[in-house]
């Protein structure tokens, strides 16, 4: 599974989607979990459904992205294109990765069943 975190150190959900510059993409399993690499989303679009078309594009592969903050009209946005959006704040990115393991691990619940299924 493939998670994108809106970051501003690579160590914290700390950002809001909609004015992430960078995000963070990681491959988890229930063994582990690695950076595949950091995303530069920097560039700035004045109109509101440019803006978060350009964020959603920016997430490529990603079945989930987890910011600190993400709006209505985004989150409704980032589910039709097939990504589950979670709200984190004050957690670590390596805390969020170890958390979704454990749930993998153990009874995942429905909604990250449908994103593991999905990758079969």
């Amino acid at each position: 599974m493939i998670i994108s975190f809106a970051s501003l150190d690579g160590i914290n959900v700390n950002e809001h989607f909609g004015w992430c510059e960078r995000f963070y993409m990681y491959e988890v399993n229930e063994n582990d979990f690695s950076l595949i690499k950091e995303i530069d989303s920097s560039i700035k679009h004045d109109d509101e459904i440019d803006k978060l078309e350009y964020k959603i594009n920016c997430l490529e592969n990603s079945d989930m992205v987890c910011v600190s903050q993400i709006g209505p009209k985004a989150a409704n946005l980032v589910q039709k294109c097939g990504i589950y959006p979670m709200k984190s704040s004050d957690d670590t990115i390596e805390g969020v990765l170890k958390s979704l393991q454990n749930m993998i691990k153990d009874n995942p619940p429905l909604w990250l069943q449908r994103i593991l299924l999905r990758k079969h």
